[in-house]
C-alpha cells in the first residue's frame, strides 16, 4: 500500500535543537500566566499539590507518548496514533479533542499578551492587542517552517532567560511565610475542606505543561525524528517542569500571593511588589515576558496548523485546508482558519464567560478538556498497539511499561471526571463541539475513503 502521490507533503528541515525550542516554547507561556488562576481555589499549598500531581501524570505520558511519535511520525500527531489502532472513529475523536486544545489555547495567550502591553500602555485595548498578535504570527508561520522554527527557538530561549531573571530578582524577598500563608484554600492548615479547591485547579496546572505533545505534529518536517523527537521531549519536560515549580514558589514568596490570583500578568505584579512600578527590571520584565507568551502562541499556531492540515488531508476535513501555499509550502488555509475561530473567542464573552470564571481561564478550561480526551485515547492507541502490531518499528519503547503509560491514562482520567464536575456548562459546550465534529464526520465517509495513507492503516 501506498500513499496517494496527490497527498501534500511537509519538508523535511527541522533540526534536534530546534524541536526542542518547539517543545519548550509552546507550553512556556504557562510559565508566565494562566496557573495562577490555580491559587484562587487551591491556595499556594493545594496548588503546589495539584501541580506535582499533574507534573507526574505529564512526565509519564511524555515518555509513553514518544513511542507513538517515533513509531508513526505523521502531522497528525494523535489523530494518528488513535487512526491507525481504532480505525477512523478512533482517529476522529483524537483528531477532534486534539484541535479544540490547539485552536483554543492561542485565544487565551493572546488575551495575555494583550494584558501584558496593556500593563505599558494603558490605553491599550487588550482585545485588538491580541487580534493583532493574531496576524503577525500567522503570518509568520506562513512565510515557511525553517522561519518560524528559528524564530520559535530564539524566542524559546530569551522567554527561559527572562524567567531565570525573574526567579533571581525576587528571591531575595522570598518568605517561605508568605508562601504558606493561608495556603491550603485560605486556611493555614490542611484540612479536607481544601481537596475540592485542589481538584478544582487541576485546569490550571496543566496549563503548566499544556500542548507539549504538539512536538509530535511537526515529526514529518523533521529530518531525522526516530533521534530528536525523544532527546526534545525528555530534555523538553524536565526543563518545564523545573521552571514551573521555580516560577510559582518565588512568584508566591514575595508578598500578599492573593493580589496575584484571578489576573493575566502575575509575574509582572509579583516583581512589582519587590521592586517598584518605575524599576527598569519589571520594564525588562513585561517586555521580555512577552517572549515566553510569543513562544507558546508562535508555536500553537504551527502546531493546530498541522492538526488541522492532517485531518483534511486524511478526509476528516474539507479537502481545501490540506492546500500548501505555493511558494512557502505552509498549510496557509489551515493556519488562517484556526485563527478565525481563535478570534472569535477572544470575543465570545456571552458565550464562554460563566461559572464565576474569567473568559481566559474559561478558555484554558475547553482546551484542557481537549488535551485530557487526547491523552486518554494516546495511551489507549499504545496499548492496543502493543497487542495488535508487536512487529512495529519501535525507535524509542516508553520506560515502566505498563505503569508509566497506565499511570497517564489513570490520571487523565480522574482530571477528566473532575473537571466536568467543577465545569459542567464548559462540557456541555466541549461534548456540544464533539457531536457536531462527529456529524459531519458520519455523513462523509467518501472524503476519508479517497485517501490511502500507510501510516494510518494497520498491519494485516
Amino acid at each position: 500500500m501506498s500513499a496517494s502521490t496527490s497527498s501534500p507533503q511537509l519538508l523535511k528541515t527541522l533540526s534536534t535543537f530546534q524541536l526542542w525550542g518547539i517543545a519548550v516554547g509552546l507550553v512556556i507561556s504557562g510559565e508566565y500566566f494562566g496557573w495562577s488562576f490555580g491559587w484562587a481555589s487551591a491556595g499556594t499549598l493545594g496548588f503546589l499539590v495539584t501541580t506535582l500531581f499533574v507534573a507526574a501524570m505529564y512526565t509519564t505520558f511524555i515518555f509513553s507518548f514518544t513511542e507513538l511519535s517515533t513509531s508513526i511520525p505523521h502531522a497528525g500527531g494523535p489523530f494518528a496514533y488513535a487512526r491507525r489502532a481504532f480505525g477512523p472513529t478512533g482517529g476522529y475523536f483524537a483528531g477532534a479533542a486534539t484541535l479544540v486544545e490547539f485552536v483554543f489555547a492561542p485565544p487565551a495567550i493572546a488575551l495575555a499578551i494583550g494584558a501584558y502591553l496593556n500593563v505599558q500602555f494603558p490605553a491599550v485595548d487588550p482585545k485588538i492587542a491580541a487580534v493583532g498578535a493574531y496576524v503577525v504570527f500567522m503570518s509568520l508561520n506562513i512565510a515557511g517552517v525553517r522561519t518560524a522554527a528559528t524564530f520559535e527557538l530564539v524566542v524559546t530561549l530569551i522567554a527561559v532567560f527572562e524567567l531565570l531573571v525573574f526567579m533571581g530578582v525576587v528571591a531575595p524577598a522570598f518568605s517561605a511565610a508568605n508562601f504558606t500563608a493561608g495556603g491550603w484554600a485560605g486556611s493555614d492548615v490542611f484540612s479536607a475542606a481544601a481537596i475540592p479547591g485542589m481538584i478544582a485547579a487541576i485546569p490550571f496546572a496543566i496549563w503548566f505543561f499544556l500542548a507539549i505533545e504538539g512536538v509530535a505534529m511537526a515529526a514529518e518536517e523533521t529530518r531525522d525524528p526516530k533521534r530528536s523527537i525523544p532527546i526534545a521531549y525528555i530534555s523538553g519536560i524536565l526543563t518545564l517542569v523545573m521552571l514551573a515549580l521555580g516560577v510559582m514558589v518565588f512568584a508566591g514568596g514575595v508578598g500578599d500571593w492573593t493580589r496575584l490570583a484571578n489576573i493575566n500578568d502575575p509575574l509582572p505584579q509579583a516583581m512589582k511588589a519587590v521592586v517598584g512600578e518605575s524599576s527598569g527590571w519589571l520594564t525588562m520584565l513585561v517586555w521580555l515576558g512577552l517572549f515566553g507568551l510569543i513562544a507558546s502562541f508562535h508555536g500553537i499556531i504551527l502546531g493546530y496548523s498541522r492538526q488541522w492540515f492532517a485531518l483534511a488531508r486524511a478526509g476528516y476535513l474539507p479537502a481545501c485546508f490540506a492546500a500548501l501555499h505555493p511558494r512557502f509550502h505552509t498549510p496557509h488555509r489551515a493556519i488562517l482558519a484556526g485563527g478565525v475561530v481563535g478570534i472569535a473567542a477572544i470575543f465570545s464573552d456571552q458565550w464562554i464567560q460563566f461559572g464565576g470564571q474569567t473568559l481566559t481561564a474559561n478558555i484554558v478550561t475547553m482546551a484542557v478538556f481537549g488535551a485530557l480526551t487526547m491523552y486518554i485515547i494516546s495511551m489507549l492507541a499504545l496499548f492496543r498497539l502493543r497487542r495488535a502490531e508487536p512487529g512495529l518499528e519501535r525507535p524509542f519503547l516508553a520506560p515502566c511499561y505498563p505503569w508509566f503509560p497506565g499511570f497517564a491514562v489513570l490520571a487523565a482520567a480522574a482530571a477528566l471526571l473532575a473537571i466536568i464536575w467543577f465545569n459542567p456548562m464548559i462540557a456541555l459546550l466541549y461534548a456540544g463541539i464533539l457531536v457536531l465534529g462527529y456529524v459531519y464526520f458520519r455523513l462523509t465517509p467518501q472524503r476519508r475513503e479517497a485517501h490511502i495513507d500507510p501510516l494510518l492503516e494497520r498491519e494485516a
